[in-house]
């Protein structure tokens, strides 16, 4: 069959396989969604039936290459139905079908909706070769060339609002490249008493249902906290490896989402919605390099915070941090985040336990927990990119002996390389960069480029058309992103 054909599943894979398919036996399953990671990182599914899914372990299930070649309205990019498919590859014609291929290890039941099973997939051609554009293989093929283990913790914001709309209008309805207007929502309670108990419990009811569902999903959650904006979350998750890391972030998203919108309420991982009083959120990723369940970064002398290696993987951060920055901060929306003086970075540099800087150093001589956090992330990044992009970034700062240069206590002031300021400069920055280019490919960085150049170029032509400007969210933005992430 497909998968044993093509030599797709590893000994521990082909083990959990078999045990999944006892569990099936015993489980009251009516259902199993197939999961994969679209370019923007988010959820695409279908739905199969038990007997259809089984077959699936061998055989894998066929889908249609369409959801990597939309943008995030739904409009298509690329022209399909011409030879190549509009990218130059002759396996692109026609818009042909994938194979995706389960994962036995990631399976889960979903905890609030009876008897349906959930499994994340990868995407082959049918002649079994990895698919160009799936962000989970370019993240699997970058971890299999390092000998070093990323261990990568997650702190991300997000915004939980009650729906005040019933039923959904002729207004809510988009055609492909154009969304129609997101729910109407009210806040949920009314922001900036940071870490407030009265107003967390306000919350507690939605809260508690999604760290239940969480526990059930074996999300390894260790706190939910009331931030700063009216209704904004923040969720922190303990350190695991990269792959897993990235996988249960694409869960916890899609999860979020939908246990809030059973409970009349809505939850968005857009960075800053147009909306009064909303203060932009964030995706802090924690990082650190191990071998042999050894943390790397741990420096030996009391006077030093990191070691020799985290020192030239903070440098590689920096070094290549405007080529690196549109793959954490992906969106129109994200780079109203980057403003002096904020808790979100302006440019290229490093500060320790400074929440100003890019690269946020902490832990030291002894601690085990040593990390960095890059703090130029948005919550709607794409988990496998924002990831690869800091393992691309940091290891050529080690394969090539940078150093990061002196620590700034006061990073907003300081003379280092501005961040791109807006998602033009950021693909800018990228297209032009050779290493992005080396490790990532040519095929997917064009590919990449031209996907989100489309996405920008809506946006500047509602801007030119509709003449707004400034610094605030604008309602294309809010029609765009609000629902989609």
């Amino acid at each position: 069959m497909f998968i044993e054909k093509h030599a797709l599943w590893s000994g521990e894979q082909r083990a959990q396989a078999a045990e999944l398919k006892k569990r099936i036996a015993h489980e009251k399953l009516e259902l199993v969604r197939l999961a994969w990671a679209d370019p923007h990182g988010v959820s695409r599914a279908k739905a199969l039936s038990v007997p259809v899914f089984l077959e699936t372990l061998s055989s894998g299930y066929n889908i249609n290459v369409a959801t990597t070649t939309l943008d995030s309205a739904g409009g298509r990019v690329f022209k399909s139905f011409t030879r190549g498919g509009g990218m130059g590859l002759d396996e692109m014609t026609g818009s042909p079908n994938l194979v995706v291929v389960p994962d036995p290890g990631t399976f889960r039941v979903l905890p609030w909706v009876p008897n349906v099973g959930w499994i994340l997939c990868d995407e082959y051609f049918r002649d079994g070769k990895p698919f160009h554009f799936s962000p989970r293989h370019l993240l699997k093929r970058l971890l299999k060339k390092t000998k070093y283990e990323l261990v990568v913790g997650l702190e991300m914001e997000w915004y939980l609002t009650r729906i005040v709309e019933e039923r959904l209008t002729d207004e809510h309805v988009g055609i492909p490249g154009h969304r129609g207007r997101p729910l109407r929502t009210a806040p949920i309670e009314p922001g900036y008493s940071y870490h407030s108990e009265t107003n967390l419990d306000i919350m507690q009811p939605v809260l508690g249902e999604l760290a239940a569902a969480y526990s059930k999903l074996g999300l390894p959650l260790r706190s939910i906290e009331n931030e700063w904006g009216p209704g904004q979350v923040e969720c922190t998750f303990s350190a695991q490896s990269a792959l897993r890391t990235a996988d249960d972030l694409l869960l916890f998203r899609t999860a979020t989402r939908q246990v809030c919108r059973r409970l009349g309420c809505f939850a968005t991982f857009m960075a800053r919605p147009a909306l009064k009083g909303y203060y932009a959120s964030g995706w802090h990723l924690h990082q650190s390099l191990a071998q042999g369940g050894k943390n790397l970064f741990i420096p030996e002398h009391e006077d030093q915070v990191l070691s020799p290696l985290g020192s030239a993987f903070l440098a590689g951060l920096l070094h290549n941090a405007a080529a690196a920055t549109v793959f954490a901060t992906p969106t129109v929306n994200g780079y109203r985040r980057f403003k002096p003086n904020s808790l979100a970075p302006d440019r290229a540099g490093w500060g320790f336990d400074h929440r100003g800087a890019m690269i946020r150093v902490l832990g030291g001589a002894g601690d085990p927990a040593t990390r960095l956090e890059n703090r130029v992330g948005e919550p709607a990044a794409n988990p496998y990119l924002y990831i690869a992009s800091q393992i691309v970034a940091g290891l050529d700062g080690v394969e090539r002996g940078l150093q990061p240069g002196p620590r700034d206590d006061e990073p907003y002031a300081a003379d280092h390389p501005l961040l791109p300021m807006s998602l033009g400069e950021a693909l800018d920055a990228l297209e032009k960069d050779a290493l992005f280019r080396r490790q990532f490919g040519d095929v997917f960085i064009d590919y990449f480029l031209r996907l989100k150049r489309n996405e920008l170029g809506r946006f500047l032509a509602w801007k030119e058309e509709n003449g707004e400007s400034g610094d605030e969210p604008t309602a294309w933005e809010q029609n765009e992103y609000f629902d989609f992430f």
